[in-house]
């Protein structure tokens, strides 16, 4: 192994009376996940090859846990039945975001394969923002799976010795398996709600297009805010160019906050001055492929976040899984943090 091509050693866990645990490497350019094996947690013996590899680059920050294939319950990390699938996080060096795939463990032929055989390419994230080296823990007091995360919040140097920091913790979550088994779901843990102070509330509001309103009585520089939009028709829902099905970032540049769609921008101005100079968005659009069913993009725009200059602020986005169809709803909470 190339000795500056070695990161971050996982979780261990134990299985048959092995501890292991995974390295992340590159070799060439193909990401690797080393397996070592120790039987006294002293010694350890390099397994004669990875657990899972692909082409896309040095993993950083590997991370492998089972997950229920029904329920939320969380697991301890040598967890290992007929009951479980397997969770292979990586940290695209790169690329720097958090990649994962859902898949089986063989622990006899010590091979990890992804359910779907491209998802390593296919690239499904923990968090489509500033979210990276990325950890999770199984918490035995409450049963569950709790994931961390480093959010970076680098401008220039001196913009970042101006404000005292240059990342910080994300608000930790607690995971699972969605029922279909295709991808997790998240959740702010529980505890996030103890923080909750004062309670404001609006019902019944009709926003027309192009227009919004203020939600008054809430001075503050942490919000949790959970709302939900009534979408009385997808009728007028644009055409979805596949062009941009696994470049959601991308389209979000594209269309922005600002320009009109057939059926958004809807969403929040979050951390907006008064005259409105300084917002940043947080919203939906809703698009139709070719058989008719919507395509959800959910954005972060803060490219109006700020009048300063040298500031970083790309835009980020992703496709979720809504079934907006059936339910003529969509729900967002936004934790809001100046």
């Amino acid at each position: 192994m190339n000795v500056t091509q070695f990161r971050d050693p996982s979780t261990a866990w134990h299985i048959d009376g092995q501890w292991r645990i995974l390295v992340g490497g590159e070799k060439g350019s193909q990401g690797q996940a080393y397996v070592y094996w120790s039987t006294d947690f002293k010694h350890w013996v390099r397994a004669k090859h990875p657990l899972h590899s692909a082409i896309n680059g040095m993993w950083e920050c590997l991370d492998f846990f089972p997950v229920l294939v029904q329920g939320k319950k969380g697991l301890d990390t040598s967890e290992h039945s007929g009951r479980v699938k397997y969770v292979l996080k990586s940290s695209l060096e790169k690329a720097r975001y958090d990649y994962y795939t859902i898949g089986t463990y063989n622990n006899r032929t010590e091979r990890y394969v992804p359910d779907d055989l491209n998802g390593d390419y296919h690239r499904l994230r923990y968090d489509y923002g500033k979210f990276y080296a990325s950890k999770t823990f199984f918490d035995p007091a409450k049963q569950r799976r709790v994931l961390v995360g480093w959010a970076n919040e680098s401008d220039t140097i001196p913009d970042d010795i101006a404000k005292g920091w240059s990342g910080i913790h994300a608000i930790p979550r607690k995971i699972w398996l969605d029922p279909g088994g295709k991808q997790l779901v998240q959740w702010p843990i529980e505890e996030v709600e103890q923080l909750r102070r004062k309670s404001v509330g609006v019902t019944n509001k009709v926003v027309k297009p192009r227009n919004h309103f203020e939600v008054k009585g809430l001075e503050t520089y942490q919000a949790d805010v959970e709302v939900s939009f009534e979408i009385p028709s997808l009728e007028r829902a644009e055409p979805f160019d596949h062009a941009f099905s696994n470049d959601a970032q991308k389209l979000c540049r594209m269309k922005g906050a600002d320009k009109k769609g057939g059926v958004g921008p809807f969403g929040l101005w979050v951390l907006a001055s008064a005259n409105l100079e300084e917002k940043t968005a947080v919203f939906f659009r809703i698009f139709r492929d070719g058989h008719g069913k919507p395509v959800v993009l959910m954005c972060t725009d803060p490219t109006k976040s700020s009048l300063g200059r040298d500031l970083d602020k790309p835009t980020y986005a992703g496709f979720v899984n809504v079934n907006v169809s059936s339910s003529g709803e969509i729900s967002l909470r936004s934790l809001v943090c100046a």
